[in-house]
């Protein structure tokens, strides 16, 4: 059997491979492109206003005109910390750890292939008999490659988190992320989109092959009476989509266009499926200049179906294995828990005013209820960023979570927690960021309970990257419903609504020439729909310091604060401080 350390080297290996530069840019929107040409506006229309403030040279002297020549950065490291941590409730217990890490990060910026990646790994040696060693693999990648300029693309991103796990389920990544109830997440996603025409007639296609793994905490806290929680296992994800059309004005006044979109996610889970075909016209009509009326008509089958779990034969209870999750019985009947067939709508509008701001917003029918989506994209030049997204979709965790990496910028810094090296809710998005892409995973990261949902929800960011200070702020609310067979263990939990606001912000700059500081700040307040389970509300804060000594030697101090406050547990509260050194080669 494999140990804890050999599987996390296993998943960073695999995540490191899957970050080449042979990695697809998926629509964040449900449909295919409305716009009649070009690429699927989910993916065209947004990423056009960044590239556009990119490659524009009137930057407001914020940042030079990007050049033909691709800028290559790599900046590997090694670190060593003193970390003590203090409980300051319920508890007074004091505890010290030495960790040692490396990682690197690397930027890639041309107009053929983009970049971002951010890896560590860390070791967490424990002094005393309370004080666990650990290893903790993290990071984030996004690449952009086009294979034939203008035609096909290759896209791919990956992700490596590590977080606490609540007893509903939901998750907490501060300094309390670390314990028996620590879980390691992962997610990776690869795939082509292809842009070409056939006359007048521009084609678009595109698929992407996902894969998401939640380890196994050793121990969740639950309350006496509390219902079993299954947690996310892992699943395989199938997004693939095509369509064809004409813009305004080649053919008719009117643009026109067919399309048709497949989804599917396999949830080891109970054997849980969730499958999504949909097939549509789509009519885009000029208004002005800038402005344009959009709508689109066709029809969609949507399923969700699950096994049950294996009953012991004297209580009829479910078996529950040794990852604490419910034993899917291979032998039971697919049964299903959601089945919609028929007619879905939208209309909405198009608004591009400038190169550097676009908007759509739609309102229609889809999972046989009345759906809002849409978007807006503000890049006033390429070191500032604002993006808005309204989403609706059909999923579990980890179709969720590709969806939102996919939907990351390829040009970020990493924010992380300076005292565990973990990965913030956002990044900070630089060079051609204002592409209308999300900067955020906050909604994403809100809960691993294993069953599929229909999440909606709202989310928001802005980042500016300045010649001395970089800021950013993230919120965001999700709302998810779940989706449970009758008759099976999940049934109890077939149209429970969990909710969850969050807020993430930093702040980070340079004091003078050899030194620098970064804040961070973070809140989230989990409303679980199961009245058994209480809410949870978390905060925390950490402010570092950091002073070059050398051109690759430098130290950093830091200082952090985290809380828990549950209705049915104990609140949790701790402090931190570190010291640390690093060599960056």
């Amino acid at each position: 059997m494999k140990s804890p350390l050999s599987r996390n080297l296993l998943s960073l290996a695999v995540a490191l491979a899957a970050a080449a530069p042979t990695l697809a840019q998926a629509q964040s929107l449900p449909y295919g492109d409305m716009t009649g040409g070009g690429a699927g506006y989910g993916a065209g229309s947004r990423d056009r206003a960044a590239a556009d403030a990119a490659d524009d040279g009137d930057d407001n002297g914020d940042a030079p005109r990007r050049s033909g020549k691709p800028r290559v950065k790599i900046s590997p490291y090694i670190e060593a910390q003193q970390v003590v941590f203090a409980e300051l409730h319920p508890g007074k217990e004091t505890l010290t750890y030495s960790v040692v890490a490396a990682g690197v990060d690397a930027a890639l910026a041309g107009r053929n292939n983009q970049g971002s990646v951010s890896l560590r790994y860390e070791r967490r040696f424990g002094w005393g008999n309370q004080a666990q060693d650990s290893n903790v693999v993290s990071g984030i990648a996004r690449v952009s490659s086009a294979v034939v300029p203008g035609t096909l693309r290759i896209d791919a991103g990956a992700m490596a988190a590590r977080n606490a796990v609540e007893n509903n389920g939901s998750l907490s990544s501060g300094g309390l992320a670390f314990g028996d109830s620590v879980t390691q997440i992962y997610s990776v996603y690869a795939g082509p989109t292809l842009t070409t025409h056939a006359g007048d007639v521009a084609i678009n296609g595109a698929y992407r092959l996902g894969y998401n793994r939640v380890e196994s905490p050793n121990a969740i806290p639950v309350a006496a009476g509390q219902p079993q929680i299954d947690l996310f296992d892992d699943s395989v994800v199938h997004s693939a989509s095509l369509h064809a059309g004409v813009k305004p004005g080649d053919v008719l006044p009117v643009g026109l266009g067919v399309g048709a979109g497949y989804n599917r996610e396999d949830i080891s889970n109970l054997d849980q499926r969730v499958e999504d075909f949909h097939a549509r016209a789509d009519a885009t009509l000029p208004v002005t200049s800038d402005l344009s009326l959009v709508g689109g008509v066709g029809w969609e089958k949507v399923q969700v179906s699950s096994r049950d779990a294996v009953r012991d034969p004297l209580t009829g209870n479910p078996v529950i294995g040794k990852d604490g999750r419910y034993v899917t019985d291979k032998a039971a009947p697919r049964q299903m828990a959601y089945d919609v067939e028929g007619l879905i709508w939208d209309a909405g509008v198009l608004w591009r005013p400038s190169r550097r701001t676009a908007l759509e917003a739609h309102v229609g029918r889809r999972y046989g209820s009345t759906t809002y989506y849409g978007s807006f994209a503000y890049a006033p030049n390429n070191r500032t960023s604002l993006n808005l997204s309204v989403y609706d979709t059909i999923a579990g965790f980890g179709g969720q979570l590709n969806n939102a990496l996919a939907s990351m910028p390829t040009q970020f810094e990493a924010v992380r927690n300076p005292f565990n090296g973990n990965l913030n809710t956002c990044v900070a998005a630089t060079g051609s960021v204002g592409s209308g892409q999300s900067a955020c995973l906050g909604s994403a990261l809100s809960s691993v309970r294993s069953s599929v949902f229909r999440s909606r929800g709202v989310m928001a960011s802005y980042s500016r990257s300045g010649d001395r200070l970089q800021y950013g702020v993230g919120l965001g609310y999700d709302r998810r419903k779940f989706l449970a067979a009758p008759g099976t263990v999940l049934a109890a939990a077939n149209g429970i609504i969990d909710e969850n606001y969050w807020i993430a912000a930093y702040l980070s700059g340079r004091i003078d020439r050899s030194s620098s500081f970064s804040t961070n700040v973070y809140a989230n307040w989990y409303q679980p729909g199961d009245a058994a389970i209480g809410d949870q509300r978390g905060v925390g804060a950490t402010a570092a310091y950091y002073r070059s000594i050398t051109n690759h030697l430098s130290v950093t101090a830091a200082v952090g604060l985290d809380g828990v406050t549950r209705e049915d547990l104990v609140d949790i509260w701790s402090t931190q401080a570190m010291a640390g050194v690093r060599y960056s080669f």
